[in-house]
């Protein structure tokens, strides 16, 4: 009995060293160090009972309550061991298993604890019977024979779980079960020739103590952590090599053809070969303008600046348009392009119609890429319900079709497939991964379906709100009926060739372009005494932006100029910002045609109510309702 107890005064002086050693030291907050920390606690507690229980025992006749309490208490302390020892096994075992991940299954952790409360119950109500002479000191009976069923289960379950994740695991994750087999064999020969030797907690408290060392080690555990932090800076580097690779590829291809068609023309003799250089640049600089949009995009989706803007919208009438705008990007190719939009689709539907477009436009987009003939299919049908329309958007293609391993890998930023065979393709590989990103974003999914070497189907399902209105019908004049001669306009740019191209694009319209190159050039001519009908700021200047000028020009007395911000600041939200300055409109850099004459219609429009009448002011009797109605016909 006094060997017994050395034993454990000893184990329980050395566990308390190891314990504060560990607490003392930094860790990650992780399942593991939560279930090791519970494991030390009742390790330190099982060896107070058990040395509790050699004192209790001789007073078995004068309290057996309390004997009988700290014996149920320590066996209920060994079992929540078994158990937690077991858990945390089964987590950093099938930690590197990427089928099964024990931490995350629900059911693990929900049938887990219902069985410790089945043998917890068990001990507490089953025979427990106490041997003390001046020699030896332990319990026996049902209650104790309880306690080893739940131990060898968990062995058991240790051994299976190591051989189904032998190849995932080193050799550290398994020595703790080898070291409680291991000492759970010697005490169980010792109990034979000494029941009373007490070495169950102390065992317990030497397994604790080697998960400590090996395992739990907090020293180790940073180690670790600054390899994975090392890994993923390494891979963020490789990756950062990667862009910067492809964008040096993506983006020279059509520079290439702007610079190439660019010099053609100053070489050109003939202006039909000219006009026709010219169409292949405009080409080239929309196709590099797809690429910044696609970089810009994925920027603002992974810093969450990405937002919904959300409007009445009619969906038929945009998806008939982007049919339509698909043709050219077919051009040559025998492609069939088919729409079918079903009929029960509701005329007013609400939601964010940009990022709807975006999404088919990206899908139709890959679909005429990778496909060199047959057809490609655009099919919206929807299920309605009073107040929302749940859409079913598909695009089906005839193309290549893609590898089933390689299906989860096209939604990946810069994947693009088989390179080796796709490398006439333009692409930054970044179409595909804005698109799930947006409709994840929008509340909806995409599925993919494929052949390969027959075509694909992509569905996307979203769910728009349903508005019982009815949205005007947009009035268009087109552009050469847009006469604004006699109209002045300053355009302010700190750049020569950008007040090159505003004042070539505004050449159309017939207007009086003036031009100067700062913010202060700009105040002096207004305050020159200088008449413009409409001013272009660009707000990227050096020692004076666009928005300083603007309020400076706010505070100048009878200023009532319409200023609308040019800027090549195109990223979400800076719309919204200009505007809330002050600027009347804003334009982004490149200057689309069809929004600058927008913009001027807007601004420059004379209202109706100021336009001069053709008649001749009516009498001011009319307006005296005591007489009757004259005739005023002419």
């Amino acid at each position: 009995m006094v060997v017994g107890v050395t034993i454990i005064i000893t184990s329980f002086v050395y566990c308390s060293i190891i314990s504060l050693f560990y607490w003392s030291k930094k860790k990650p907050k992780n399942i593991e160090n939560r279930i090791y920390a519970f494991l030390v606690m009742d390790t330190l507690l099982g060896l107070l009972l058990e040395l509790g229980c050699c004192f209790t025992v001789l007073y078995e006749k004068q309290i057996p309550v309390l004997n009988e309490l700290v014996n149920r208490c320590f066996l209920l302390c060994i079992l929540l061991w078994t158990f937690l020892f077991t858990f945390y096994s089964l987590v950093t075992l099938f930690e590197k298993n990427p089928h099964i991940q024990a931490k995350h299954n629900r059911w693990f952790y929900i049938i887990y604890s219902l069985l410790f409360v089945f043998f917890a119950c068990l001990i507490c109500v089953s025979k427990l019977e106490y041997y003390h002479d001046s020699t030896y000191v332990y319990s026996y009976g049902t209650a104790v024979s309880f306690l080893y069923l739940p131990i060898m289960i968990g062995l058991v379950v240790d051994l299976i779980s190591i051989m189904i994740n032998q190849k995932y695991l080193k050799i550290k994750k398994i020595l703790p079960i080898i070291s409680l087999i291991v000492c759970l064999t010697i005490v169980a020969i010792l109990r034979i020739f000494n029941p009373g030797l007490m070495l169950v907690s102390s065992s317990f408290a030497v397994i604790t103590i080697i998960m400590s060392i090996t395992i739990e080690n907090p020293d180790m555990k940073m180690i670790k952590r600054l390899n994975l932090a090392k890994e993923a800076a390494e891979k963020a580097n490789h990756a950062k090599s990667d862009f910067l690779s492809n964008m040096s590829h993506e983006i020279r291809t059509p520079l290439n053809a702007i610079v190439g068609f660019s010099e053609s023309i100053l070489e050109e003799e003939s202006l039909e070969n000219a006009k026709n250089d010219a169409k292949d640049i405009v080409m080239a600089s929309q196709n590099l303008l797809e690429i910044v949009n696609g970089i810009l995009d994925i920027s603002k989706i992974e810093a969450n600046k990405m937002e919904i803007v959300e409007s009445e919208y009619c969906l038929k009438e945009h998806l008939e348009n982007l049919a339509k705008l698909m043709i050219p990007r077919i051009g040559e190719k025998p492609i069939e392009l088919q729409t079918k939009i079903a009929s029960d689709i509701p005329d007013v539907l609400y939601g964010d119609i940009g990022k709807i477009k975006q999404i088919v436009m990206n899908i139709l987009t890959n679909a005429v890429k990778y496909t060199e003939q047959g057809m490609i299919t655009l099919e919206v049908n929807c299920v309605n319900s009073d107040t929302e329309s749940k859409l079913v958007i598909s695009v089906e293609d005839t193309g290549r079709g893609i590898k089933p391993d390689k299906i989860d890998s096209i939604f990946q930023k810069f994947e693009r497939l088989e390179e080796d065979r796709n490398t006439t393709l333009e692409g930054t590989g970044l179409g595909l991964a804005i698109t799930k990103r947006l409709v994840e974003m929008m509340g909806g999914k995409i599925i993919v379906q494929s052949k390969y070497g027959e075509g694909s189907k992509f569905t996307v399902y979203l769910k728009q709100a349903i508005r019982h209105t009815v949205l005007p019908k947009k009035e268009y004049q087109m552009m050469e009926n847009f006469d604004m001669s006699g109209r002045r306009i300053l355009v302010v740019d700190d750049n020569k060739i950008n007040l090159k191209v505003a004042t070539r694009l505004l050449m159309p319209f017939k207007v009086e372009v003036e031009e100067c190159e700062s913010g202060f050039d700009c105040l002096d001519k207004i305050q020159q005494g200088k008449q413009y009908d409409l001013i272009f700021m660009d707000d990227m200047m050096p020692k004076m932006t666009g928005t300083e000028t603007f309020h400076q020009l706010q505070k100048l007395p009878q200023f009532q100029v319409p200023v609308v911000v040019l800027t090549a600041n195109a990223i979400e939200g800076m719309k919204e910002k200009y505007l809330n300055e002050g600027f009347c409109d804003y334009l982004s850099k490149p200057i689309d045609k069809q929004e600058l004459e927008r913009v001027l219609r807007r601004s420059l429009s004379t209202p109706l109510s100021s336009q001069e009448s053709i008649f001749e002011p009516l009498p001011e009797e009319l307006y005296d309702m005591s007489k009757p109605l004259g005739d005023f016909s002419e």
